[in-house]
């Protein structure tokens, strides 16, 4: 049997922290390492700034399939973080910092970002996280916009499930927060995030849309990038763009959810060939268990609405392998997909930080366990490079 359809073709963004390796604090860094990479010639990387100086983002090429995201991702991280180490700083993979503060960092300056402090004030102020962004390819013809509304309405069930798995950022300004994403808890303070309402159409998402941008929702520039739900139709590429994700510390964490994400596609848009479907979730029901992958990661529950039972994470996670097992293998992604349950039996990123934080002394040697999970961070950022 073939993929279900094209492309599903794959792209990934990863946003990391800056480090300065005495402090183990974040560093304004980013505007030397945007000369350096222009140094590079025909080799940059095409760096990008974010918000505030302390972060920097890269983007991959389009990939065919799951083994060129793996190489991207490496040739990424490894470019990164060998012009980062000549320069005197370190690269980490986390969704926040175990310490730094947003009151203590440097904005980038541009047009851009201005306006979005202008228009958020506080709020954007407060912006100190890193996220992973994955984009898998529709196509550009209508037949494909409206696949691609219909894909999404039904993947948003699946999403909590896959914050559970990526969850990165159990810190925030020094202290265990509880949660096991408490990125998610700050990016959800901006307005349109979280996860999306149900859409009939693209005519009516672009309806939405366009509405939103007669109305100055998105500011002077116009750009409807300013929709940052965890999964919508990207405002440029011919992709549905999965945004509900921690950036993960390791590279095998982030193949394996871009080939869940990937997975799922292909597998919603199988059942719609053959006449059927995933059934459409209403906000309310996401929207609990995303917050129970916000909080308890892949340690705890999510509810099974179908039967109207709390059940075991690990549970659900064997089942969602279950239902994308026939598309695996037309996809090449089995042992990508099945890592997951490497991830349910060795812990999330968090869980690990949270084992190195107790591991080091943790309250009762606060700072040194601290600056031990930042140099573990680093070091789990480049496993595998």
């Amino acid at each position: 049997m073939s993929v279900p359809v094209p492309p599903l073709t794959l792209g990934v963004e990863e946003e990391y922290q800056i480090i300065d390796p005495e402090t183990r604090n974040l560093h304004a860094y980013i505007t030397e390492l945007l000369k350096k990479d222009e140094e590079r010639g025909e080799l940059k990387l095409d760096l990008k700034p974010e918000f505030m100086q302390s972060q920097v983002e890269v983007g991959s090429h389009v990939c065919r399939n799951i083994k060129e995201v793996k190489a991207e991702v490496i040739r990424l991280r490894r470019a990164v973080c060998e012009m980062a180490e000549k320069s005197g700083v370190r690269i980490a993979a986390a969704s926040t910092h175990p310490f730094a503060r947003w009151d203590e960092q440097h904005i980038t300056e541009g047009t851009r970002y201005k306006e979005m402090l202008d228009d958020m004030q506080g709020v954007a102020n407060r912006l100190l996280i890193f996220g992973m962004h994955v984009h898998v390819g529709f196509g550009s013809d209508p037949a494909s916009k409206n696949m691609m509304i219909e894909i999404m309405n039904q993947a948003r069930y699946f999403i909590p499930h896959l914050l559970a798995l990526s969850t990165s950022s159990p810190f925030w300004h020094g202290r265990i927060t509880g949660l096991k994403s408490y990125r998610s808890v700050v990016f959800e303070s901006l307005p349109r995030t979280g996860i999306p309402h149900s859409f009939i159409s693209w005519d009516e998402y672009k309806n939405y849309e366009k509405t939103l941008g007669i109305v100055g929702a998105f500011g002077k520039q116009d750009t409807n990038a300013k929709i940052w739900w965890d999964i919508r139709p990207h405002p440029v590429f011919d992709t549905l763009e999965f945004r509900i994700t921690d950036i993960c510390t390791k590279v095998d964490e982030a193949v394996c959810i871009a080939a869940l994400f990937q997975a799922i596609c292909a597998k919603l848009i199988k059942l719609r060939r053959q006449n059927m479907s995933w059934r459409n979730y209403r906000h309310m029901h996401i929207s609990e268990n995303k917050w129970r992958a916000v909080r308890y990661g892949i340690k705890g529950e999510m509810i099974d609405f179908g039967i109207q039972e709390s059940v075991p994470f690990h549970f659900l996670m064997e089942e969602l392998l279950e239902l994308l097992d026939d598309v695996l293998d037309d996809l090449g992604t089995r042992k990508e997909v099945e890592y997951a349950r490497t991830i349910l039996k060795e812990g999330t990123s968090a869980d690990r930080q949270i084992a190195v934080y107790n591991a080091n002394g943790g309250k009762d040697n606060h700072e040194k366990a601290l600056h031990a999970v930042v140099d573990h961070l680093i070091e789990e950022t480049k496993m595998g490079l």
